[in-house]
């Protein structure tokens, strides 16, 4: 539509923008002398009479609300909702403490009178509330959502932004970041959703910071469904409004917004006349109505289901124990179940009450079923195997040494992940050579937990790099083609619902999404479905299973599986406590002196001192990992956000220093004993994982000059963790040349010849004793074992190896231990306690008709 031409009685002027359902100009009313805004409606929405209709009875409604804080509706003009044109720029912080109360009075104000009158905004937020030069507040939008609907009664518990246009990503995270924790589960909300706004657009005015973040609307739901607000950097005198304003559970929260003033301390200053806001006169128009279109969604999403959804609690039994990845497996057809338990794997019939244990399952973790339902496949003992459910030996079909996930094909293959830094791989299910699927891309460490699509000619995994698998990505690759399609950003643990919905896991929060599988493309907005989910950040399981029929399984619990207790462990096999607390702790490692303990959490590197019980954090980027100390203690390497190796001071004094970038996952292993050469392995594409090493000029220890990179040992078997011996003459490292990750050993430098196999059946990492006579090693099943050890020139002599201690160590899917500087004892972490029960017993939570539950939810 140009310039000049005329709805009505109303001459266009100028376009003012676009809302997510019109465009917005600026008009005179030719008959009252006025200017307004014209918001146009969309053809499709005007020519569906029903809903013309529907929404002119409500815009009625809201024309009511005469409130000079509250932008008026006029009136409606052939397909043109005509408005109130505001003077005024969006609401912004931080603001002093006076001016800010004074807006909120404003707000409140209008909010009191809405409500009085049965109306709701639903999308209280910045962008809709406008401050004149004269420091006059006008609220817009409100209550369009209930205007857009299609049925006044069904809809208003959805906010409308957040569901319209999927593709507008600042809207929809705009949005999310005030939806009440009701409102974002998509239950029914009342004025109470608008107290909770309120609240947040408060704390943003006096602090100019957004009270829920995050890079992607799951992010920010999450922050609102489990993250208790930290008031801390309000003043005093509103803490408890806001206390008030937001408790999650709206019958706790404060249930009248015009008691507000109630909750402001005493000691508040009082608010007089109106301050004069610095800010310049602008001009916007009422951008009503950019919640329409959402009604019939919101119908869909709340009319009654055939099958209600049933919530069951089922105890295991006290033999059970929590997986670290994933607990309990259901089969195809929703009749039994497979867990593991003290003594190997338990299969149980839901119509019985007794479980069967499977002989030969012994320390069997991350069952799966076939199609048919008649076999279970499980890793144990560093292999990939399965098992009849009826019992029977059971039959090995690869190595495996650190297993993460596993799905049966229709086909009569199993694609799986045998390894802890692998890419997927295709398994004949009768058992035979693995053949590599997919290629690690740049950056990424991992492709795991994989997911058979419908059809058998794709497979959902995550993909992730060292970070962690909150940043992971959810992809899909093509057995065809081997074309990979990223699905979605920053979750793990993907997996596809009969219903034509992706499910997957962020901040213990299960989402969903629709998603069109013939296509491999998700659309819409993310869901919350399940809230207490005992999910993996660290490794990436899920600790959820559903069944073809519909019946979800899942343990319970805020991702306590992956917390542990950072222990000591010496000869004796009993643990004693290192750190106080049990946490998610990575990558422990001593100080040269023993006093110190360096370890990641969080995404970034602390230390802890022991003489003095004290602990300070070192990195605050969000992406340090694998810190190793330089031989006088006095600096730390680590890699930075997956492509640098810094060097910092391990007091915390001084910047970074950058030793190499721009490179795949460079993770450095450990320093030659004089401190001028860093091992360290970073990932290559056509080769994966190589052993190299930096010679370091230390001439200014502060400022380290990188000399060039030299290759240790490079082949396309993935080599890893490379440790200087005391003497600096030997390398010890990981490698699965043989199929299997085992334990070598190699002289250095290279070229001298000579590799020892140091574990068999399986190694992880490997620590040199400073004695110079022992060599220990991690083994598959967690355990700490040690050989003796001869060198003599270029020879090395090992004896057969021999188990250190019975102990069972956590495994996060990291470095889980580290030997002391005396030789004699670890840090190590040690399991958690169980999750998803009370007294030792396990029970996990069955929702029954889940998939109903899915589709009401997200039609």
């Amino acid at each position: 539509m140009g310039p000049q031409q005329t709805i009505a009685h109303y001459r266009i002027i100028a376009k003012l923008g676009e809302g997510g359902m019109g465009e917005v100009y600026r008009a005179t009313d030719t008959k009252l002398g006025r200017e307004v805004a014209l918001k146009i409606l969309p053809e499709s929405f005007a020519q569906d009479p029903e809903r013309m209709a529907r929404f002119e009875r409500e815009a009625k409604v809201l024309a009511s609300l005469n409130h000079p804080h509250i932008a008026q509706i006029h009136g409606i003009e052939e397909r043109a909702l005509v408005m109130e044109l505001v003077e005024g720029k969006p609401l912004k912080g931080p603001l002093p403490l006076e001016t800010a109360l004074d807006y909120a009075r404003q707000i409140a104000d209008a909010l009191e009178t809405a409500h009085e009158k049965g109306i709701v905004h639903r999308d209280l937020k910045p962008a809709n509330i406008l401050v004149g030069a004269s420091g006059t507040v006008k609220l817009l939008d409100f209550g369009l959502a209930k205007a857009a609907a299609e049925d006044p009664v069904s809809n208003p518990q959805n906010s409308p932004t957040l569901t319209m246009s999927p593709t507008r990503a600042g809207v929809i995270l705009g949005t999310a970041a005030y939806m009440a924790p009701e409102q974002a589960r998509g239950k029914v909300v009342d004025k109470r959703a608008d107290i909770w706004a309120f609240g947040v657009v408060l704390y943003e005015m006096l602090t100019g910071k957004h009270l829920f973040t995050g890079e992607t609307i799951s992010d920010i739901l999450a922050g609102v469904l489990k993250t208790e607000p930290d008031l801390t950097r309000v003043p005093v005198q509103v803490r408890r409004l806001l206390a008030g304003c937001l408790q999650k559970d709206p019958k706790r929260r404060l249930q009248a917004i015009g008691d507000y003033a109630l909750l402001l301390d005493a000691a508040a200053p009082e608010t007089t006349a109106p301050s004069r806001s610095p800010l310049g006169i602008g001009v916007m128009a009422v951008l009503a109505i950019s919640l329409i279109g959402v009604s019939w969604i919101a119908w869909r999403a709340t009319r009654p289901v055939e099958h209600p959804l049933t919530r069951l609690s089922v105890d295991l039994g006290p033999e059970a124990v929590a997986g670290a990845n994933s607990t309990v497996a259901i089969s195809p057809d929703g009749r039994r179940i497979v867990y593991p338990t003290k003594t190997g794997l338990a299969t149980r019939l839901l119509d019985q009450a007794t479980p069967t244990l499977l002989a030969g399952t012994e320390g069997g973790s991350d069952a799966f079923f076939s199609p048919d339902g008649q076999w279970i496949g499980f890793f144990a003992g560093g292999q990939l195997k399965k098992i009849s459910v009826q019992g029977g030996a059971p039959v090995t079909l690869c190595a495996a040494l650190n297993g993460r996930g596993a799905s049966w094909g229709d086909d009569g293959n199993i694609v799986a992940t045998l390894s802890i830094v692998a890419p997927l791989s295709l398994v004949p299910a009768g058992g035979g050579a693995p053949k590599p699927l997919t290629k690690l891309a740049s950056g990424e460490a991992t492709h795991r937990w994989p997911q058979v699509l419908p059809g058998g000619k794709e497979v959902l995994f995550t993909a992730s790099t060292f970070t962690g698998q909150e940043n992971a990505n959810v992809e899909a690759v093509s057995l065809r083609t081997g074309l990979v399609t990223v699905l979605v950003r920053g979750g793990y643990f993907g997996r596809y619902l009969p219903t034509g919905h992706l499910v997957y896991v962020h901040q213990g929060v299960l989402f969903g999404v629709p998603f069109d599988v013939s296509r491999l493309k998700v659309r819409g907005t993310p869901t919350p479905l399940v809230e207490d989910l005992a999910a993996g950040p660290n490794t990436g399981g899920g600790q959820f299973a559903f069944s073809r029929n519909g019946t979800l399984v899942y343990l319970a619990g805020k991702s306590s599986a992956q917390t542990a207790r950072m222990e000591w462990l010496d000869g004796s096999g009993k643990p004693q406590p290192l750190l106080a607390t049990p946490g998610v702790y990575l990558n422990p490692r001593f100080s040269p002196d023993g006093k110190k303990l360096a370890y990641e959490t969080g995404s970034d590197i602390y230390i802890y001192d022991l003489e003095r019980d004290t602990t300070t954090r070192l990195t605050f980027i969000g992406n340090a990992n694998g810190p190793v100390w330089s031989p006088d203690g006095r600096h730390i390497v680590f890699e930075a956000s997956a492509k640098n190796l810094l060097w910092v001071r391990s007091d915390g004094a001084g910047e970074p220093q950058r030793l190499v970038e721009n490179l795949s996952n460079p993770v450095p292993g450990s320093f030659s004993p004089d401190g001028r050469r860093l091992a360290y392995f970073p990932q290559a594409p056509a080769t994966g994982w190589d052993l190299w090493t930096l010679p370091l000029d230390l001439s200014d220890p502060d400022h380290p000059k990188a000399g060039q990179p030299e290759l240790f040992l490079g082949t396309t078997a993935n080599e890893l963790l490379p440790r200087f011996s005391p003497d600096g003459r030997w390398i010890a490292y990981r490698s699965n040349e043989s199929g299997t990750d085992e334990i070598y050993v190699r002289p250095f430098p290279a070229g001298s010849g000579g590799k020892w196999q140091i574990s068999s059946g399986g190694g992880l990492f490997a620590l040199w004793s400073p004695n110079g006579r022992e060599l220990f090693y991690e083994t598959a099943d967690n355990r700490i074992m040690v050989t003796d050890y001869r060198a003599n020139g270029d020879s090395f002599a090992p004896d057969k190896p021999r188990r250190w201690s019975d102990q069972q160590l956590f495994n996060p899917g990291r470095s889980n231990l580290d030997l002391a500087p005396d030789g004699k004892r670890f840090a190590v972490l040690v399991a958690p306690e169980t999750a998803g029960g009370e007294k030792g017993s396990v029970h996990v939570t069955m929702l029954l008709n889940f998939f109903d539950e899915v589709k009401r939810r997200i039609p």
